[in-house]
This record gives C-alpha cells, structure tokens and sequence, in this order.
C-alpha cells in the first residue's frame, strides 16, 4: 500500500517525537522538586506521537482521494499568518487581548459565521477558550502570560 501525503508527515512526525521523547529520559531530576524538567515535554511528544500514529493509520485505512489541494495549502498559509499576527501581537496587547482576538478571528477565517447566532457562537467560544487557558495557564500550572505594553492587562 503507497503512502499518501498525510501518510508521510504522519510518520515524519511520529519519528521526530519519538526521537524527542527519547532525550527527555536522560534529563535529570531535582529531587527537590515533584515534577522533573522533562514532565511537560513528555506529555506534548507523547501526545503529538500518538497523534502522529493516528494520522498514519488513516492513511492506511483511507484511499486517497482527490480534493481541492489548491484551497488547501492557501488556507494553511492563511492560518500561519493568522497565527504570526497573534504572536506578534502578544507583547503590545497581551495574552488575553490577543488571545480573544486570534481566537475569534482564526474561527471566522475557517469557517466564516452566518447571522447574529453564528457570530454569538464565535464570541462565546473565543471568550471561554480565553479564560479557560488563561486560569488554566496563570493559576492551575503557574505560568506566566504576557501582559500587553499597550494595554497592561
């Protein structure tokens, strides 16, 4: 069975992150510390490794069918500026600020609201998404988020 393109990003994944997993064992742990530095790392490779395989087998249970590629890839590079803006916009507005805003606009962008109640649907989503990983972020894991320059918030 040949593999597709997803079939390959899938496996080129599931390889990086099994050779990134690999080198978070050998990172040593402070003994006066609960939670080695390589806790959070394994979670991200573990979960991007099983993903990666998800994606792999999918390909191999799917033929490969023909689709709008063109559509596609403007779409992708669409979402990469999109995303390039957010993290531009981190420092001047903030987490929060930019959060909302890239959450929102990346919704509309994928799939663009009709009427009053798709645009409820948009805010509602992006404001809970914001504050969600904003308590998750700021108090549950006790990460730092930046604060805007402009705003301060």
């Amino acid at each position: 069975m040949k593999l597709g393109r997803d079939g390959w990003t899938g496996l080129a994944c599931l390889a990086g992150s099994l050779v990134l997993f690999g080198f978070t064992l050998g990172l040593r742990d402070n003994p006066l510390v609960p939670i080695g530095p390589g806790f959070y790392p394994r979670i991200v490779l573990g979960i991007t490794a099983l993903l990666s395989g998800w994606v792999l087998a999918q390909s191999f249970w799917h033929a490969a069918r023909p689709g709008k590629g063109g559509e596609n890839y403007r779409l992708v590079g669409i979402v990469f500026a999109v995303f390039f803006l957010y993290v531009g916009a981190l420092p001047f507005l903030g987490f929060r600020i930019s959060t909302l805003l890239f959450m929102a606009g990346l919704q509309s962008i994928l799939e663009p609201p009709r009427g009053a109640k798709g645009w409820l649907i948009v805010g509602a989503t992006a404001l809970i998404t914001t504050v969600v990983s904003y308590f998750l972020f700021e108090h549950y894991l006790q990460v730092l988020l930046p604060r805007g320059r402009w705003t301060d918030f």
